[in-house]
């Protein structure tokens, strides 16, 4: 059984003046409920208000659920934020808070949305508006679910927002693996940045994944994993400057998978980035992930532990 996380409001209207493919999400959810009985679904609430100020400015926190977030800021993040926009950012952390419970409990989970890790303290950037990573992690490690946590980011942008965030906490480590040429231009400092050439394949960033996250792995020894897992690596996507294949992204989330498994760390998944034209094909990039990670810790084994979904 693998685990999913879905609200509806992951599905919000798009925006005026949006170029980001706000039928994605619905997409997701179409494609993974074909899937049937294999899956397990779980619906997320609202991120309590505190959960969010714990990692934004308690003024964008304000700005974003009023609707009423700056045009300098909206630009920034890429869309105006509409009361659609709000509600969906509002919900999209408890998401990826709730699929690291699940983890916990059952291995892997995954949540249909998320990976925002672009959003800073004080505004969202680049399509994110609630860094959903962060928050997450933070309410984690508060509440005593895990002792150190990993974020692995397999988005070919960098994970600035989370690196920023997340910076100064010991028990929270973050890696990003990313096209060095890639927004953002100024990049952040993340425990371990791996910043890749114009076009590496399949091979290539096969090899210098493993080479760099398995002693981060090793030396950092996480509870959890929360994993973002863009599809942008995607040689035909429309914002990534890498040449990954389909087979490469899926034998990519069975590397990830893979080392978690062996070291009997629990992996939460997230959307991340994918981008283009087609959405339904961009859709199914993210579903093959969802579906090889969960897949891959059916067929192997996963641990468990005896948390619980309380301590809202």
């Amino acid at each position: 059984m693998i685990h999913v996380v879905h609200h509806p409001d992951y599905v919000a209207a798009a925006p005026a003046r949006s170029t980001y493919r706000w039928n994605k999400n619905g997409l997701i959810r179409d494609l993974l409920l074909a899937h049937g009985d294999r899956l397990s679904w779980h619906q997320p609430g609202a991120t309590p208000r505190q959960w969010l100020e714990a990692v934004h400015d308690p003024d964008y926190v304000a700005e974003v659920i009023e609707a009423r977030v700056p045009a300098l800021k909206e630009r920034r993040i890429g869309f105006p934020v509409t009361e659609a926009v709000a509600k969906r950012a509002v919900v999209v952390p408890d998401g990826t808070w709730l699929a690291a419970k699940l983890a916990l409990l059952h291995g892997f989970a995954a949540n249909t949305a998320g990976g925002s890790h672009h959003a800073l303290a004080e505004t969202g950037a680049g399509y994110c508006v609630f860094n959903d990573l962060a928050v997450a992690a933070v309410r984690l490690v508060e509440q005593g679910d895990a002792q150190r946590i990993l974020v692995v980011d397999c988005d070919v942008h960098q994970g600035d927002g989370t690196a920023a965030l997340l910076a100064g906490r010991p028990e929270i480590a973050t890696y990003s693996i990313h096209a060095e040429k890639n927004f953002p231009v100024r990049k952040a400092r993340s425990s371990l940045d791996v910043a890749l050439p114009d076009g590496v394949d399949d091979a290539g960033y096969l090899d210098i994944l493993q080479q760099t996250l398995v002693p981060l792995l090793d030396e950092v020894r996480p509870d959890l994993i929360l994993y973002q897992a863009g599809v942008d690596p995607f040689a035909g996507d429309r914002l990534g400057r890498l040449s990954l294949t389909l087979d490469g992204l899926v034998r990519r989330e069975r590397l990830i998978a893979g080392l978690a498994i062996a070291r009997g760390v629990p992996l939460a998944s997230t959307v991340g980035g994918g981008y283009g034209d087609e959405a339904l094909e961009i859709a199914q990039r993210h579903v093959t992930a969802i579906m090889t990670l969960g897949e891959t810790f059916a067929g192997r084994g996963s641990g468990s532990s005896d948390a619980t979904l309380n301590g809202r």
